[in-house]
């Protein structure tokens, strides 16, 4: 069981300003959390291959497809200058 003055080191270092009723659910909530992880140390991990999932799922990706767009000259219609076929716009950099 966790001792009251380790309670009130842990509150006063993460700056929390508990009530007697507050320290003592922490306390209590700590002791079990403490508890099933030691629960947790006495488990045999040996042969449980590493994973990066819990469950065995994959990315789905849908086929890519190219596709001719004459959408290029329909942007370039409506743009104030262009040069060929890209916009033409006014030097913002100084120097280059």
């Amino acid at each position: 069981m966790l001792q009251k003055i380790n309670i009130d080191q842990i509150a006063e270092l993460a700056r929390l300003n508990l009530k007697p009723a507050e320290r003592d659910k922490l306390a209590k909530d700590l002791e079990g959390i403490l508890a099933y992880v030691s629960q947790l140390q006495e488990l045999s991990a040996d042969k449980v291959p590493p994973t990066s999932h819990v469950l065995p799922i994959e990315n789905v990706f849908r086929k890519d497809f190219a596709k001719l767009s004459d959408i290029r000259e329909a942007v370039l219609k409506h743009a104030p200058k262009c040069e060929g076929k890209f916009f033409k716009v006014p030097k913002v950099i100084e120097g280059a």
